[in-house]
């Protein structure tokens, strides 16, 4: 299979992925965190098998990537991690290419400004997925207004909150017990949240090259 197959059947398998999550960390060769921030259990496949990837010949997949590979592997990656569907990944890469400044810089703050990532990076629960579910449930405020779109972009100075319903769910109220970690462009009061500026390169903490991302959309 040439590798502009292999794409194309990655992405549509990720529009209605129903398989186990681990999969996709150990497709990866990292931990994505994809069932919650602080989801540390003793089966990781990671932490057991290491960096293998799924499947029954796993093991003797060790031949190194091409330049191709190695872009698509960090696209699928980022990807994967913001729980996107390969045409929204895209449109996010078209806005960030038409827009003003560093196109790398520019994608990964429409990333990090989408809603569901928002309360995440807020602490009001431990994974997008979760995060995605409170704001299509209805849950979620956004200036006293109920917003019920994971991808909306906030603005400096909007803020976030979940309504009554949402802070009595117990998912919500066992993670505001945890320690906070708020990244430098948000600050929280109780159950506030409130965008103190847009976020920069620096405050994305997990490991993604974008210049991988847009030379294999450049290609």
């Amino acid at each position: 299979m040439v590798a502009g197959q292999k794409s194309a059947r990655e992405d549509k398998n990720m529009a209605r992925y129903t398989d186990a999550k681990c999969r996709l960390c150990r497709r990866e060769g990292m931990k994505l965190f994809l069932k919650g921030t602080r989801c540390y259990s003793p089966k990781c496949p990671i932490d057991r098998k290491g960096a293998v990837p799924p499947g029954q010949h796993g093991y003797k997949r060790t031949r190194g990537l091409s330049e191709y590979g190695t872009q698509l592997r960090e696209k699928q990656k980022a990807k994967r991690l913001y729980g996107l569907q390969e045409r929204q990944f895209r449109n996010y890469f078209e806005k960030a290419l038409g827009a003003i400044g560093n196109t790398g810089e520019k994608f990964l703050q429409l990333l990090e400004r989408r809603l569901d990532n928002v309360v995440l990076r807020g602490g009001l629960v431990a994974s997008r997925t979760a995060a995605r579910q409170l704001i299509t449930h209805g849950f979620c405020l956004v200036n006293n207004k109920r917003v019920s779109i994971p991808s909306y972009q906030i603005k400096k100075d909007d803020l976030i909150t979940l309504n009554e319903k949402g802070l009595k769910l117990d998912i919500v109220k066992e993670n505001l017990k945890a320690e906070l970690n708020l990244p430098a462009w948000l600050k929280r009061k109780a159950v506030v949240l409130k965008v103190d500026r847009l976020p920069v390169r620096d405050d994305i903490v997990e490991d993604i090259n974008e210049t991988l991302i847009i030379e294999f959309y450049s290609r």
